[in-house]
């Protein structure tokens, strides 16, 4: 690690070169996931740096969650997983959203969702084909006047077939996109006769195409219903709903 930590200097902010340094070692695996840093005192000697400087980088890496700062244990480097990434990018969606963000994510939608339906349907389990029937069920006996639960619902149908596209790029990148969707679909259960059938029907087309691995099917399955939903959305939300 001695090359990691040698004397930082004094020409750029302190704390922020720290941070720098810090990240780039964890990025580059020098620091590898798990390990643990030398002390707060062996650092300050080994950056030639206050403390000062140096617990403000530490406190923007753990805020980051780069390192995890147990007490009476030491500093570690923080294991990156899965929910940290949606959850960077959940919050990036929910200060973004509005009219043009949707128009967006539906775009998007159209684009990846026929192809992850293909994919999981290659590489569907048994377990994802009972958590989808389960789904599917749980939606058709919703209480139609409980549109938040039916959005959910819709939405978790979703994801688990993004899940079951077993790749964890899919779930990182469409489980943030998903999470924006119950709201809209709130409203329209609540306000346009029917819809729920139409998806109804469009879902159990989905889940019949992944059960048979029929993957050409179940991406047409998919972007039909997409198409369904791009014109529901088109139609019947309006800058006023945001």
């Amino acid at each position: 690690m001695d090359d990691i930590f040698q004397n930082i200097g004094n020409r750029l902010t302190l704390s922020q070169r720290i941070e720098r340094t810090l990240e780039t070692a964890i990025r580059e695996k020098k620091l590898a996931v798990g390990s643990k840093l030398p002390t707060e005192r062996e650092m300050c000697e080994s950056f030639g740096v206050s403390r000062t400087a140096l617990r403000e980088a530490l406190r923007r890496l753990s805020a980051r969650g780069l390192i995890a700062i147990q007490k009476g244990s030491g500093m570690y480097v923080s294991e990156i997983n899965i929910q940290d990434a949606v959850d960077t990018l959940n919050l990036y969606y929910d200060l973004k959203f509005d009219r043009n963000l949707l128009d967006q994510i539906i775009e998007v939608r159209s684009i990846f969702e026929p192809e992850i339906a293909r994919l999981a349907a290659l590489n569907r389990t048994q377990k994802d084909l009972e958590d989808l029937s389960a789904l599917l069920k749980d939606f058709d006996s919703c209480d139609p006047d409980n549109t938040q639960r039916e959005a959910d619902l819709d939405n978790r149908f979703h994801l688990a077939i993004a899940i079951a596209a077993r790749n964890p790029i899919v779930q990182i990148t469409m489980e943030p996109i998903y999470s924006l969707l119950p709201r809209m679909r709130n409203y329209i259960y609540g306000n346009i006769d029917g819809e729920k059938a139409h998806t109804l029907k469009f879902h159990r087309a989905v889940l019949e195409a992944i059960r048979k691995r029929d993957a050409d099917l179940a991406h047409q399955s998919m972007k039909e219903h997409l198409d369904r939903t791009r014109e529901i959305y088109m139609k019947h939300m309006n800058p006023d709903n945001f």
